[in-house]
């Protein structure tokens, strides 16, 4: 699904009862109030799956009790999107599913999927929570995930940075990311970083002599030719470009400091096979320190 093709989607909204997931609601009203779009605040428990074998009966009491503290949850959550955002419509609803497959599912009829970087069951030291990577690797909508910078807010005035690379998806993550500077009013950083190597050690001398002014050409081609298009589709939108000899990764966490979102494909042009969330993304869910979009392929293509 593209950024156009799911317009008319609300923002589907994960939560879990985290501080985490509390980010991801403001965060999600915020962007429905200011599309009109509605938002469908979810939560999955999957109490069947996760703690009882298929030989072993769930007592009722405890599928009423559980089903009772779900449904509280989203409630709560519910009420204080309807604080942020009181004209925007906002459903809640609880399901005993497990929350990956659940909310990959919902995603194809979304505009976008909202979650908070990690939740409750996270582990002490992973920074992106399974659900988190889960949802971003397969599911048919944009995923944005959430976090908070330490120190205070991120300041509205702050861009919207794309990384660009020249794959199908990343096409759709410069789709995602003119929509969002538009819509928010800010400039937008299209970087396009281009050795996605490290040198070895004792060789930084040696790579001042080596000719990269050709390759450098070819790369600001490439990325004018990319941002072309958008440009006329958004014309107030001040766009940077950015053509850097540097591992993505690197330069797309550096400006995650002053951005107030960042847009990327799943998976560039150098990724794997099979590999559903490149070393680039996979960096940015952890570390950013903004919220991040990971844009998705269009059904039916390929990420690579």
């Amino acid at each position: 699904m593209g950024a156009e093709d799911a317009a008319s989607g609300a923002v589907v909204v994960g939560v879990d009862g985290s501080e985490s997931s509390g980010w991801a609601v403001d965060w999600a009203a915020a962007l429905a109030a200011q599309r009109d779009l509605p938002v469908r605040i979810v939560h999955a428990y999957g109490l069947i799956g996760r703690y009882y074998g298929a030989e072993l009966a769930v007592p009722m009491n405890v599928l009423e009790a559980v089903d009772e503290d779900a449904r509280g949850l989203v409630a709560a959550a519910a009420e204080q999107a309807r604080g942020l955002a009181p004209g925007v419509e906002v459903t809640s609803e609880v399901f005993d599913e497990p929350p990956i497959p659940l909310l990959n599912k919902l995603s194809a009829e979304a505009k976008m999927v909202v979650l908070g970087q990690s939740g409750l069951g996270g582990f002490a030291g992973m920074l992106a929570g399974s659900t988190a990577l889960g949802v971003a690797s397969h599911a048919s909508a944009p995923v944005a995930i959430v976090r908070r910078r330490e120190g205070g807010e991120r300041p509205a005035e702050g861009p919207v940075v794309v990384g660009v690379d020249g794959s199908q998806v990343s096409e759709q993550a410069v789709a995602v990311a003119f929509e969002e500077a538009s819509f928010r009013g800010v400039p937008l950083v299209a970087v396009h970083a281009w050795m996605d190597v490290e040198y070895p050690i004792g060789f930084n001398k040696a790579r001042e002599y080596f000719e990269t002014g050709p390759v450098e050409q070819e790369e600001n081609r490439v990325l004018a030719e990319r941002l072309a298009g958008w440009q006329e589709k958004y014309p107030d939108v001040p766009v940077e470009r950015v053509v850097v000899r540097d591992k993505p990764r690197n330069q797309l966490l550096d400006r995650s400091r002053e951005a107030q979102l960042v847009v990327v494909g799943s998976r560039g042009r150098g990724g794997f096979t099979g590999m559903l969330l490149g070393s680039t993304s996979q960096a940015l869910l952890h570390h950013a320190e903004c919220p991040v979009v990971v844009a998705r392929p269009v059904k039916g293509e390929r990420a690579g």
